[in-house]
């Protein structure tokens, strides 16, 4: 296989340099980004003058092409021998167009080409943990709002110190998170720049418009030298940082959990699609997810620590050494997403033993404060009444008893102003009611912090899911086919997903199971983005149901292509009217919907409507379609209309 830079040599690499040297089989991870990137190259060298309109109009195509091929057939990719993602794309180019596809590469060089691949990549990247980030917060938030006056005990030095509310600990975290989503949103800054244009190191000798390119390619503006911008990795270890240290907050929390649930303390227990059992002993119920996140951690670390590394002491401006920046981010990206995609099944089945808790709340001396507190508001100063209440601690633990078990003579004996209201100020309500301070542990406290989170949550869904969406049609490809057995796990999280936020009927993952052949997946690459299902109520009416996108996957026309998808669908099978039950009419109004009375669909619909958790409360929209006389802008179709043998649709931005 012939290699890029090959017209300086007179012999062929060495199979073990092409062994060590070669990044194809883990750079193809960037084939979308490289595409983008190319599509908007070709259009910035037509701006130019160096490509005509119509070679222009020629690699664009070409580069769809590509895109397609390698989605429809991984092996492409994976079985190549090119020496990198790129030098593939230009193999297959060339293959396709002939020498045209040698045209592309003018006035470009793999340096600011990697540069850029590498920032769209981590841009979407940075987009996807935000959305996972927000699903943990909200997971905490419902288990504190749950769980909002059960008393817990609250540890300093893993010491019982001081009774808390369950709400109180899980909002600390969302506190941690929420400052990771932001440490997050603030290196996507950094990455949201476009080195295209800068050539190896010196900028190209082409007139090309660099704002324009990267206004196409959705960067905020384009970077300001050539040789920093080749040679510039800040964006990386910046969210390599990110990660870590959302990856140790992850594992602070894990490491609360498995305390929390072993049977020592035993204030929790676990559900069972998160633990595991033991090969030897029939007994155990090991925390292993949780285990696995505070495990992974180290990886997290280890990554940030090896960028680092490759960094230090690198003279300006591209090195081979940089090649090595890609696996410990692509590795870092993927860990946290496992572990933050963790977080709701582990939370939502979480069960806190109250009893047990309220009890080990009380335990340990942990009103002791209390009774200093009590003492200092009869007068006496806090170091005097520290001291007297830890003489009375002291002479509990020697009659082996709590201290609100002692009696008022014998508290009298150690400080003569206590009185009997003392036992008032002892109980753990009365202790956590008075920490009624901004970001105290008190219920009102408690309750207005998860309130605060809500409409943080709220605000984060209403920002745009594509706040950094690529410009280019081919790097939003995606394919839209029927369900298989193995999307099963993606539909089920998309359809949860949203079920959480109110927008879907919860469907379990059994009722998913037995109803799979109902449903149509949009993926990118190998990775389910959107997917929908259509109810058949009579040969004249069918419903889209669980219709629905992946977090951070808003945008680039994937909720209009799965309606026209199911739209086409029943018009394959003779079925003239679709109908939907929304909370988004406004969408599926642009879609062609049009808004009817309920009470206009047929008996059978309105049967299910009245055993819906939701009737005495539905808000949504009932609206339908026409099959017989339909056409859904902004969708555009590969070979016609889908049928019901799972054919495919190239999905673009609605623009």
């Amino acid at each position: 296989m012939s290699v890029t830079w090959a017209g300086r040599f007179a012999t062929v690499a060495a199979p073990l340099f092409r062994e060590f040297n070669d990044s194809l089989p883990f750079d193809r991870a960037l084939l979308a980004q490289d595409i983008e990137g190319s599509v908007a190259w070709a259009r910035a060298l037509g701006r130019a003058d160096v490509l005509t309109t119509e070679e222009t109009a020629l690699l664009v195509d070409a580069l769809g092409e590509v895109l397609r091929a390698a989605h429809e057939n991984p092996s492409l990719l994976t079985t190549a021998s090119d020496e990198d993602v790129h030098s593939w794309v230009e193999r297959e180019l060339v293959a396709r167009i002939g020498a045209l596809g040698k045209k592309l590469h003018t006035g470009r060089s793999r340096n600011d080409q990697v540069a850029t691949d590498l920032r769209l990549w981590t841009r979407a990247q940075i987009s996807a943990r935000q959305h996972e980030i927000d699903e943990a917060i909200r997971s905490l938030v419902s288990l504190a709002d749950r769980e909002c006056s059960t008393v817990f005990p609250g540890y300093t030095h893993l010491q019982r110190a001081q009774p808390i509310l369950f709400g109180h600990w899980c909002m600390a975290y969302v506190q941690m998170l929420s400052r990771d989503r932001e440490r997050f949103g603030d290196a996507a800054v950094r990455a949201n720049l476009c080195p295209l244009g800068s050539g190896a190191l010196a900028g190209t000798a082409y007139a090309i418009d660099r704002v324009q390119l990267a206004h196409d390619l959705g960067f905020a503006a384009p970077t300001a030298n050539s040789l920093d911008a080749v040679s510039d990795r800040d964006f990386v270890v910046e969210s390599l940082a990110a990660s870590a240290l959302a990856s140790v907050h992850l594992s602070r929390l894990a490491e609360d959990l498995i305390f929390y649930a072993t049977g020592e303390a035993g204030l929790i227990e676990l559900s069972e699609s998160v633990t595991s059992g033991s090969s030897l002993m029939p007994q155990k119920k090991n925390p292993d997810a949780l285990e696995l996140i505070r495990g992974k951690t180290g990886r997290q670390i280890a990554n940030l620590v090896n960028i680092l590394t490759v960094l230090k002491g690198l003279p300006l401006a591209y090195n081979k050494d940089l090649q090595e920046d890609k696996e410990p981010l692509f590795d870092a990206m993927k860990h946290l997403s496992l572990s933050l995609r963790m977080i709701p099944p582990v939370l939502d089945g979480l069960i806190v033993n109250r009893e047990r808790a309220r009890i080990a709340a009380a335990g340990g001396y942990s009103n002791a404060t209390e009774l200093a507190d009590y003492l200092v508001a009869q007068g006496i100063p806090f170091r005097e009444a520290h001291h007297s209440a830890g003489r009375l601690v002291r002479a509990a633990i020697l009659e082996q008893k709590p201290l609100e078990e002692l009696s008022v003579s014998e508290m009298q004996n150690v400080e003569p102003r206590i009185g009997a209201d003392v036992y008032v100020a002892l109980t753990v309500d009365s202790a956590v009611a008075k920490r009624n301070v901004l970001g105290g542990t008190s219920p009102r406290q408690v309750a207005a912090s998860v309130a605060a989170a809500r409409e943080q949550l709220a605000a984060s869904a209403n920002e745009s899911d594509e706040s950094f969406a690529p410009a280019d049609d081919a790097a939003l490809a995606f394919t839209i086919r029927e369900a298989h057995i193995n999307d099963l796990d993606a539909i089920c999280a998309i359809v949860e997903h949203w079920a959480r936020q109110g927008e879907h009927l919860p469907r379990s993952r059994d009722e998913i199971l037995e109803s799979l052949s109902e449903f149509a997946v949009a993926v990118r690459g190998d990775r389910v983005v959107g997917c929908g299902s259509l109810w058949i109520y009579t040969p004249q009416v069918a419903e889209i149901r669980s219709l629905g996108v992946a977090p951070g996957q808003k945008g680039g026309g994937l909720g209009t292509s799965l309606t026209k998808y199911f739209v086409d669908w029943a018009g394959d099978l003779g079925i003239p009217k679709v109908f939907v039950l929304t909370r988004a009419p406004d969408f599926f109004g642009r879609c062609g919907f049009k808004t009817v009375s309920v009470s206009t669909l047929p008996e059978k619909v309105l049967k299910d409507c009245a055993t819906c958790p939701r009737n005495t409360a539905c808000d949504e929209v009932a609206m339908t379609i026409d099959t017989r006389a339909v056409t859904l802008g902004g969708s555009p179709t590969l070979g016609g209309s889908p049928t019901l043998g799972g054919s495919l649709t190239l999905g673009t931005a609605a623009k």
